[in-house]
């Protein structure tokens, strides 16, 4: 494929293979010339709405056909793409749209439900709703069907390959979170790598429950498109059907994260667990025995070596053909160059730890552009002309990239990155808590819970029922933590920084709640906007808040 542009990869496609399925959700599979001339009817819709190149337009919506058509009718527009975490309420919510200065959002049903309370602190002019609404706004709102049906022309001027083409927002550490430019050619560039290393071929059907507001689903909807695969994309995932329903719709190949394994792998095994022979399974990460496990229970191979983050995706991948190293991320991608650093920037030799840099192997690479409205955030992250990941690794003589451990104070929960500040922030907001941390915990799954350590006010009793309503009307589903203890003071160095090292290496008080225990979850259907509301213990008990099995 000779196009260097998303536009134009569609287009080269459509005109070479119109026929192809190239996308499916829970209805037929599109083709590409469908998706191609309904993105252009979208984008005729995007200009009689007054969008022009580089306004920013916000999508918060699940994976479906409309968010897909207008992912690619942005990029025929020039508009810069700003998917959102459909799980966001309140102050994460606001502070996104607020941030990429977002005129037109995109939503479905569920995300209007979310949205409505803060669009007056937005400069948020227009609402594209997918399906029906009777809700009033100050917004200009219109149906994605009326969208459309515009027949106005299509911009034909096309976004060059350094241009920006989308804000991604990655998770806040020690700050709110950062939204990552990317240029288009980034997007183009990006299949290059995987299909080389054979994530993607000709022919494939990769399944995937990989949303659009993750970097990983853009992966597989550009990397279908220009190997001629075919990507089918579960609106939702579901452990205990997944792989069933991925070999209903025919896969050759499913891709998700580790996390979405191990939950697979502790379902009761089914005699036609074996039937699901595919040609390749994409887990990453998971560990060597998971990957074992997961290849004799489903016979299917397992790839897991790879690593990368929203700035640079992927950094490092590995094959099933090519050379591998069990427990590794594989190798850096071609055009990249990946280095290993001390504190002072200093190389490290060989199989020592250090932070992971990356920066472009030549002038030719299409690079992560920096933070949108955070200059001083993209200068640290651009020490010395490299690219710090923030992350702690090792390289061997071999060029064997392995993942230690996140330098960041993140979380990683349900394959999502969790910014311990916001949550932080979140939950200081109630009226009895005086301070508090949030750190991981080690979780069965392979990734991590999520605890708060809470200072309480002085004469304040807080009760776990309140408290977990609380979080549930705050927090996104996956930001809920799991335990809480309380402490008189949490340990802070002469700044009055909490020291979040001390409190990992005390471990889990006994006396901690784990609301998972206490018979405390959220529902699949009430994780959205439509879910718990402020002040209403009686509606989450029995429905949001149930007492009983975990979700």
């Amino acid at each position: 494929m000779k196009a260097q542009t998303i536009s134009g990869m569609l287009r080269e496609r459509a005109e070479s293979d119109p026929d192809k399925p190239h996308v499916k959700f829970d209805g037929d599979w599109l083709s590409v010339s469908h998706v191609d001339a309904a993105s252009d009817r979208a984008a005729a819709g995007l200009v009689s709405l007054g969008v022009k190149k580089g306004d920013r337009i916000g999508f918060f919506l699940a994976n479906c056909e409309a968010l897909i058509v207008l992912f690619y009718a942005c990029a025929k527009v020039g508009a810069v793409y700003v998917p959102l975490n459909i799980f966001l309420k309140g102050r994460f919510l606001e502070y996104q749209l607020h941030d990429a200065g977002v005129t037109v959002v995109v939503v479905d049903h569920d995300g209007l439900t979310a949205a409505l309370p803060i669009l007056d602190n937005t400069s948020v002019s227009d609402i594209v709703v997918v399906g029906s609404t009777d809700a009033e706004t100050r917004c200009n709102t219109i149906s994605y069907e009326s969208l459309v049906a515009s027949d106005a022309q299509v911009p034909a001027e096309e976004r060059a390959p350094r241009e920006l083409a989308a804000i991604l927002y990655t998770s806040g550490t020690t700050g709110a979170p950062k939204g990552c430019m990317l240029p288009d050619g980034y997007f183009s560039q990006l299949p290059s790598a995987l299909c080389e290393a054979g994530w993607a071929v000709a022919g494939d059907t990769i399944v995937t429950s990989f949303p659009m507001f993750h970097v990983s689903a853009v992966g597989a909807l550009l990397s279908a498109l220009v190997s001629d695969a075919s990507v089918c994309f579960q609106t939702t995932f579901s452990a205990s059907t997944f792989m069933a329903n991925a070999k209903a719709q025919g896969a050759t190949a499913v891709w998700g994260v580790g996390a979405m394994a191990s939950s697979i792998l502790a379902q009761p095994p089914s005699p036609t667990d074996g039937d699901c022979s595919m040609r390749m399974a994409l887990w990453v990460p998971l560990s060597v025995e998971q990957q074992e496990a997961f290849q004799r229970r489903f016979s299917t191979p397992v790839l897991s070596a790879g690593y990368g983050q929203t700035e640079v995706s992927p950094l490092t991948i590995s094959s099933l053909q090519g050379p591998r190293k069990p427990g590794s991320a594989g190798g850096c991608v071609s055009y990249l160059e990946l280095a290993v650093i001390d504190d002072d920037d200093m190389m490290v030799p060989p199989g020592g730890v250090g932070e992971i840099v990356v920066r472009p192997a030549n002038p030719n690479v299409y690079f992560f552009q920096g933070y949108w409205n955070n200059p001083q955030a993209t200068l640290d992250a651009f020490r010395n002309l490299w690219h710090h990941t923030g992350d702690y690794g090792s390289v061997d003589e071999d060029g064997f990239v392995t993942f230690v451990d996140r330098k960041k104070d993140s979380v990683r929960r349900r394959g999502e990155n969790v910014s311990s500040f916001e949550v932080e922030a979140a939950i200081a907001e109630h009226p009895g808590v005086q301070q508090v941390a949030i750190t991981a915990v080690s979780s069965p799954l392979g990734e991590d819970d999520i605890r708060a350590s809470i200072v309480a006010k002085p004469g304040c009793t807080l009760e776990p029922e309140e408290l977990f309503e609380f979080f549930c009307d705050r927090l996104p589903y996956f930001a809920v933590p799991r335990y809480v203890d309380f402490r008189e003071s949490v340990p802070v160095n002469a700044l009055n920084k909490v020291m979040k090292h001390v409190l990992r290496e005390e471990g889990l008080p006994v006396s901690a709640w784990d609301f998972e225990e206490l018979g405390f979850s959220i529902s699949r259907d009430q994780r959205r906007g439509s879910g718990a509301t402020a002040g209403s213990v009686g509606a989450l008990t029995g429905s949001s808040l149930h007492r009983g099995a975990g979700q």
